[in-house]
């Protein structure tokens, strides 16, 4: 899952992807409608390959927070960023149960979810392990057959 070009802009709802820079600041497309717009360079913009869930040991980044989700929910949208409180803390401790109870707040899972819920609609998510983990893991398994 290759999130580095996917957006989320503060005050902004929903997700989009990076098309172009510009002089006056990057045009991205919505994920939600496909429109294009110009984004001033004021704006806070987030990569959603860059943002990570705390947990208690360490930040987990999103993707593999959206490969739980994806293995919990079987691949289906999850639960709406609309239910109620409790019902958000429930789902979002069963797909991740070691996330920080005191720094991740209710409104950080909504948009984990409402995101999740978007990526999944437009076929982004997957459960490809990222190359450099892959590597990582194949490294000790070859070391150990010499």
């Amino acid at each position: 899952m290759n999130l580095k070009e996917i957006l989320a802009i503060s005050g902004q709802p929903g997700l989009y992807k990076f098309v172009a820079q510009s002089t006056r600041g990057i045009i991205v497309e919505s994920l939600a409608d496909g429109k294009r717009s110009n984004v001033p360079p004021t704006a806070r913009v987030s990569s959603m390959g860059e943002i990570a869930i705390f947990t208690d040991t360490e930040d987990m980044p999103i993707d593999q927070v959206y490969r739980n989700i994806y293995k919990m929910t079987e691949g289906k949208p999850a639960v709406s960023h609309k239910a109620a409180p409790e019902e958000i803390r429930k789902f979002f401790a069963q797909a991740l149960p070691e996330y920080d109870r005191d720094r991740v707040h209710v409104s950080d899972m909504k948009k984990v979810v409402a995101w999740y819920n978007i990526l999944l609609d437009k076929g982004m998510i997957d459960l490809e392990e990222p190359a450099e983990e892959t590597a990582e893991a194949e490294a000790p398994a070859a070391a150990e057959k010499e």
